[in-house]
């Protein structure tokens, strides 16, 4: 990449960052409109389950794929036309009159997110070296963090005051500032001879798809046994056995193929054509790092996919109002990217990272901590703000920290493997802790219910309509005197469920802080004394 001016690289790094908010906001915002889809264009269970999920699954299954091309054709290049086609399909989102087209749309949006995010890691790594680079990181991180508490602020809003199509329509200017920003401000990236691997592609794609899908849909269908039928058009699961273990397993199939499939290539005279250069994990920081990611994606992320459901149904907070308790996550994440620019000269990344665990881990423990049906928000805000630094600092940081030591002519791959490990592990964390908050709902408002003398033929029935609504249903018990002590016992049950959440995350990033212990990054992200930009393409 030429040499650009620091305010021309600066500048690059806002039409970057606006990249990531978008793919983010959009994970967010959608579970806040689902509601006012439902209401507006009458779709079925399906569809608006699949509104919801069609996006993570496609985003996670072509994050490979997409860092190998980024290599070939030029991360710029790559990273623009994701905007272009996150643009378009928002577009085609917001204008769709029915649920299918909105399906669609949601599938080819989660392309677009594909396209941008590990490229965005890519023109990072290439555009800035030294204590720049890890501030840049700073904003990075700190955008992720900000737009994930950004965005149910923003869909309840926009539910409320506006129409959901808004919250697609927002998109297509940013968009445009995007590509206008990309053009002028960021360089052309270099190109990697090469070419795709198909058969690995293929690998890939089905693989980590499957993966998603079974981590995203398992509580859903169920984990072993069918719980629901699985609808797709002109297909219907209805078996004795859940299509969730079946994914696992193919996933497994596929990608242990994929695998041995790259090791082969690598092991070639020219191995120009891997989709993933093996030999990247013979860089120490790049193998224990992405372990790291993975095990702290566990806990990061999760503990927000319950919290505004245990805001709205049992502090009773409205759906903006649920939104801005989110707030102080972003508000952390933006203080830990200005701390970190003064940081920088002084604390090594892989210190930053530690620090932002650290102060994660008090977060989530001390939101446990505080939470009951009557926690008042002052208690929560702080809680959540202090998580808010750990993240500004510790998703900017593991990034930096990962990436610190691939060569140039491998960017695009080593980043798209750090965003697949880091996708993957956050999908497992929001199963694991969504599945865990759930069962403590059903479970522990059954057995206050049956303490309370109530014959199970009633509280089975009962738990099971508080937790298949998520806590919807617990207004309506509220709003009838026969049932508000049944909506205070689920109130108990669901903020029981966050106490249990919030401990966990915290053990999940007490973890991957440990694993931390076995990164080791030479200063200032060289190997043998030279810089990314200097390192040959030839690894270990």
């Amino acid at each position: 990449m030429s040499p650009q001016s620091p305010a021309r690289r600066w500048l690059g790094l806002v039409a970057i960052a606006l990249g990531v908010a978008l793919i983010v906001v959009d994970t967010t915002i959608v579970n806040v409109i689902v509601p006012s889809i439902i209401g507006d264009l009458g779709v079925d269970s399906t569809q608006a389950q699949w509104i919801q999920e069609s996006y993570a699954i496609v985003f996670a299954a072509l994050l490979l794929l997409v860092g190998r091309c980024a290599d070939i054709l030029g991360a710029r290049r790559v990273f623009l036309a994701g905007v272009v086609v996150f643009g378009a399909t928002s577009l085609l989102a917001g204008l769709s009159p029915d649920g299918g087209l909105l399906v669609l749309a949601r599938f080819l949006q989660g392309a677009g997110a594909a396209m941008i995010l590990p490229t965005s890691l890519s023109l990072l790594n290439a555009t800035f070296t030294g204590k720049a680079r890890g501030q840049a990181f700073a904003v990075w991180g700190s955008t992720i963090g900000a737009a994930a508490a950004v965005g149910p602020l923003l869909g309840g809003w926009l539910s409320e005051h506006a129409s959901w199509r808004w919250a697609f329509g927002i998109n297509i200017p940013l968009a445009v500032l995007i590509i206008v920003g990309g053009l002028a401000f960021l360089s052309p990236s270099p190109k990697t001879r090469g070419r795709v691997d198909t058969l690995g592609a293929v690998l890939s794609v089905l693989g980590l798809g499957l993966l998603a899908f079974g981590l995203i849909e398992g509580r859903t269908y169920g984990w072993l046994g069918s719980e629901e039928p699985l609808k797709l058009p002109g297909f219907t699961w209805d078996g004795g056995i859940s299509p969730v273990p079946v994914a696992l397993v193919l996933a497994a199939l596929a990608l242990t193929g994929f695998v041995w499939r790259q090791i082969r290539l690598t092991r070639r005279p020219d191995p120009g054509r891997a989709l993933m250069d093996v030999r990247l994990f013979s860089i120490g920081s790049f193998r224990n790092g992405n372990i790291a990611t993975m095990i702290i994606g566990l806990g990061e992320f999760g503990i927000v996919a319950v919290l505004p459901l245990w805001l709205q149904f049992t502090l009773d907070y409205s759906a903006v109002q649920a939104g801005l308790a989110l707030l102080p996550v972003a508000i952390g994440s933006f203080v830990a990217s200005g701390a970190s620019f003064g940081m920088a000269a002084k604390v090594s990344p892989l210190g930053l990272l530690r620090i932002g665990l650290a102060l994660e881990v008090a977060g989530l423990a001390g939101l446990a901590a505080v939470a009951r049906t009557d926690s008042p928000w002052w208690m929560v805000a702080a809680m959540l703000f202090l998580y808010g630094i750990g993240v500004g600092f510790a998703t900017a940081q593991v990034t930096n920290v990962v990436l610190a030591e691939i060569p140039a002519g491998s960017a695009g791959q080593g980043s798209g493997i750090q965003s697949a490990f880091r996708q993957l592990g956050s999908a497992l964390g929001i199963a694991v802790l969504t599945t865990m908050f759930f069962t403590t709902l059903s479970a522990g408002l059954t057995d206050r219910l049956d303490a309370a003398g109530m014959p199970p033929a009633q509280s089975g029935p009962i738990a099971d309509a508080v937790t298949d609504s998520a806590g919807a249903a617990i207004a309506p018990l509220a709003a009838d005197p026969a049932t508000t002590g049944v909506a205070e016992a689920a109130r108990e049950a669901m903020t029981e469920g966050i106490t249990l959440g919030g401990y966990v995350a915290a053990a999940f990033v007490v973890v991957g802080l440990l694993a931390t212990l076995l990164i080791s990054v030479r200063p200032s992200g060289t190997r043998g004394g030279r810089t990314a930009e200097e390192r040959e393409p030839a690894l270990p």
